[in-house]
C-alpha cells in the first residue's frame, strides 16, 4: 500500500526522485528520436534556453551537450527540486518553438528525461567525460573542442 500523499511509483517512466542537493547528470530525448533541432538555429535556441533556464533555477552548469535528437548536462544544485521544473520549461518552450517553425501546433516534441545524482568522483568524472565526449562519439567532430 502506498502511504497517503505520496504517488505510485510508474513502471513505464524514469523515477525522479530529487531529494538531496548535489550533482547530476540529466539526459532527455525526443520523441520518436526525431531530429528536430536539426540545424544551427534550432540548436542555438535549445542550447540558450538551457543556459538561461539553468541560470534561472540555480543549476551550475558543469558540463553540456546539445544534439538534433537529444541533450546531455552535467549540474550542480543545492536545490534539486527544481530540476523538474527547469526540464519542464525547457521542453515547453523549445516544443512551441519548434512546432511554430514546423508549423504543427501541439506536436510531441520530446520524450522522457532522466537523470541520476552523481555521488562518486569517479561516476562523476566518467560522466562529465562522457558529455564532453558526446559530438566525438557521434562523430560529428574529431575534437570535443570543434562542437559548439
Amino acid at each position: 500500500m502506498v502511504p497517503k500523499g505520496t504517488a505510485p511509483d510508474w513502471p513505464h517512466a524514469p523515477l525522479h526522485r530529487l531529494c538531496e542537493g548535489g550533482t547530476y547528470i540529466v539526459t532527455a530525448g525526443t520523441y520518436k528520436r526525431s531530429h528536430h533541432f536539426r540545424d544551427a538555429d534550432r540548436l542555438t535556441f535549445l542550447t540558450e534556453a538551457l543556459l538561461a533556464l539553468s541560470n534561472e533555477y540555480g543549476w551550475k552548469l558543469q558540463a553540456w551537450a546539445v544534439f538534433s535528437n537529444h541533450y546531455h548536462f552535467v549540474a550542480e544544485s543545492t536545490q534539486p527540486g527544481t530540476l523538474r521544473r527547469l526540464v519542464q520549461y525547457l521542453h515547453s518552450a523549445s516544443a512551441k518553438y519548434i512546432n511554430q517553425l514546423d508549423g504543427t501546433p501541439g506536436g510531441t516534441v520530446w520524450f522522457q528525461y532522466w537523470d541520476t545524482m552523481l555521488t562518486y568522483q569517479k561516476s562523476y568524472l566518467a560522466r562529465l567525460n562522457y558529455v564532453h565526449m558526446n559530438a566525438v562519439r557521434h562523430e560529428l567532430v574529431r575534437e570535443p573542442s570543434a562542437y559548439p
